[in-house]
C-alpha cells in the first residue's frame, strides 16, 4: 500500500491500526498526544480490526492518493463487482488552478469552457474559487465522457484570457478570429464526447483498455499486428508533397 500511495505521488503513508482488543498501533503515535489519537479515531469511527491510512500533502495529491489507493485495495479485497454498474456525474470542477511552476493560473479543462454563472463575479477577486461549467460521467471509477458548456461571449472569453495571464496582442493574433465572430452573436453550445471503448470494456468485465481495442499500440505507438509505422513510398511521400530529412545527420 506504500508503494502504491508513492507511485500516485505521496511521500510516504500513515497508518493506525486497530487489533481485534482494541489496541492501537501507529506510524506517528511518538509526534502526537493520546487525546489527539483518540479524536484521530473518534473523526474516522475507527473500530476494532480497522485499518485507517493518512496522507498529508497538497489537496491534489492527497486526493489523487488516497482516491486511487481505496481503488487499488478495493480490488485487491474483492469488493467490486464488474456485473454491477455504477454511473455518476461529476459536476462544476474548478475552472482554473494555480501552477506554482508557471506562477499563474491555469485552465483545468481548456480556457474555452464557460465558468458557473453565478461564479463570474469572483473571477477579479477569488479565480480559485470560480466552478467550470462542466461534467464528467463516470462508471464504476471510469471517466467514459467529459463535456462543458464553451464560452460564447466576447466579455467573459476575454476576462479568461486575462485570468490566465495572456497577452492581449498575443490572445488577438492567435485567437482574434474567435473574439471577432463572439462580436457577431454566438449561440450558447453545449458538447459531450464520451469513449465506447471504455464502456465496451467495462462490458466485457476487462480491466484494461487494450484488450477490446482492435489494433493495440504498445508503449512506443507502434502496432505489433500491422508493423506500423512503416516504411513510406516516395510515390506516397510526393502525392502529399512531404519531404523526409534525417534530423539525426543534421545534428
Amino acid at each position: 500500500m506504500v508503494q502504491t500511495a508513492k507511485d500516485f505521488g505521496a511521500k510516504g503513508l500513515a497508518y493506525i491500526a486497530i487489533t481485534g482488543d482494541g489496541t492501537r498501533k501507529s506510524s506517528f503515535a511518538k509526534f502526537i498526544s493520546e487525546q489527539e489519537m483518540d479524536g484521530l479515531v473518534e473523526a474516522l469511527d475507527g473500530k476494532a480490526g480497522d485499518l485507517l491510512l493518512f496522507a498529508a500533502d497538497q489537496n491534489k495529491v492527497v486526493f489523487s492518493v488516497l482516491g486511487n489507493l481505496r481503488m487499488e485495495m478495493a480490488k485487491n479485497l474483492n469488493l467490486l463487482d464488474k456485473n454491477e454498474y455504477q454511473f455518476l456525474w461529476v459536476t462544476e470542477f474548478p475552472l482554473l488552478e494555480y501552477s506554482e511552476e508557471q506562477g499563474r493560473f491555469t485552465a483545468m479543462h481548456h480556457p474555452f469552457t464557460m465558468p458557473m454563472e453565478e461564479d463570474i463575479l469572483l473571477m477579479d477577486t477569488e479565480p480559485e474559487d470560480v466552478r467550470a461549467n462542466a461534467y464528467d460521467i463516470t462508471l464504476n471509477g471510469y471517466e467514459l465522457g467529459s463535456g462543458s458548456v464553451r464560452i460564447h461571449q466576447n466579455d467573459i472569453q476575454e476576462k479568461v484570457f486575462d485570468v490566465l495571464g495572456f497577452d492581449r496582442e498575443d490572445v488577438h493574433e492567435r485567437f482574434g478570429f474567435l473574439l471577432d465572430a463572439f462580436r457577431y452573436g454566438v449561440p450558447p453550445h453545449v458538447g459531450l464526447g464520451f469513449g465506447l471503448d471504455r464502456l465496451v470494456m467495462l462490458m466485457a468485465g476487462e480491466d484494461n483498455i487494450r484488450e477490446v481495442i482492435a489494433f493495440p499500440k504498445v508503449k512506443d505507438a507502434s502496432c505489433l499486428m500491422t508493423q506500423a509505422p512503416g516504411a513510406v513510398d516516395e510515390k506516397q511521400l510526393d502525392e502529399l508533397g512531404i519531404m523526409l530529412s534525417d534530423k539525426r545527420a543534421e545534428s
